[in-house]
């Protein structure tokens, strides 16, 4: 099996015809057709199903085009990193950075030391969440993520950095069902007030609905927020509260105007980690990437908390 039959054949599973993919790829139709019967000989599979309409990939069809895609991946960046070799790292790298996470606040310093290193290195930075995230990084748009941890995904490695309580945050108007001078709240009295969460995927959402649920009660839904911004303007006119870890909650709502209380009776909590795929490598320039990200990580560690072993 060589690459070239394997770009053929993936070439005419996204064409869906093998006629379109022939005028693409200046292959004559008949000698396609030979290359992909070719496949079908060498692996005892039909690979794909004509019709009058185009082909079709069968089971066998799909779990070799998955396969496919990741082999010419990893040949073309084997030709990169080749032709890269001696120099300084340089070409484009992708990061996903949970948002209501320490992490976010890590996103200029992360900018400016990778400039630093790495003039020739591009970040690409964006928010994202959990199922849309895994199956990002599994098909090579992501290099990495920083990521509430939802649990094993095929094809995704977590690394757990560190596990933090979950606080309320209300705005310091609101009356609530404990003293004024209190620092902790029941989950019970959080399950009474209205809460801007993350949409149903974000394992942050996860976490405090089944924690809610759990206990026999129902969560109250004001509204599905994953901007910042919106969160702290909603918040401070009084429409609700929300849930977030410490961390987060002392980045973004550091004002006066605003209540932070840990969540108690049950506590609440949840993973911060760093995800990379675990099916092929990084890239050169990922890999000096990922080096000071996780430098950093140490130092923000260490200096929230100073007497983690390990951190």
């Amino acid at each position: 099996m060589d690459t070239r039959k394997l770009a053929y054949f993936v070439k005419i599973v996204d064409s869906g015809s093998i006629t379109k993919a022939a005028a693409a790829l200046h292959v004559a139709q008949p000698a396609l057709s030979q290359q992909v019967s070719a496949l079908e000989t060498e692996l005892k599979q039909r690979l794909l199903i004509r019709s009058k309409q185009g082909v079709e990939p069968t089971a066998a069809g799909h779990t070799l085009y998955r396969h496919a895609q990741t082999i010419l991946r990893l040949v073309e960046q084997a030709r990169i990193d080749v032709a890269a070799s001696g120099a300084a790292p340089s070409g484009r790298v992708s990061i996903a950075i949970a948002p209501y996470s320490m992490a976010s606040s890590l996103t200029p310093r992360i900018i400016s030391e990778v400039g630093r290193r790495y003039p020739d290195i591009v970040l690409h930075v964006t928010e994202i969440y959990g199922g849309v995230l895994s199956e990002a990084i599994k098909n090579g748009r992501l290099d990495m993520a920083l990521i509430y941890e939802p649990g094993p995904i095929r094809g995704v490695q977590f690394t757990t950095l560190i596990v933090e309580d979950l606080y309320l945050i209300v705005n310091g108007r609101r009356e609530l069902p404990v003293a004024a001078d209190a620092e902790s709240i029941t989950l019970a009295g959080v399950a009474t007030l209205g809460l801007f969460l993350p949409e149903q995927n974000h394992t942050l959402r996860q976490v405090v609905q089944a924690g809610i649920e759990n206990k026999g009660m129902k969560l109250k839904l004001v509204g599905e927020v994953e901007s910042v911004p919106s969160l702290t303007r909603l918040l401070r006119t009084d429409l609700g509260a929300t849930i977030l870890p410490k961390s987060a909650a002392d980045a973004l709502f550091h004002e006066e105007d605003f209540r932070v209380l840990r969540i108690v009776e049950p506590a609440l909590q949840c993973k911060i980690a760093l995800c990379t795929p675990d099916h092929e490598p990084l890239s050169e320039a990922g890999s000096a990437v990922l080096l000071v990200l996780k430098e950093m990580l140490q130092e923000m560690l260490r200096s929230k908390y100073p007497a983690i072993p390990g951190h």
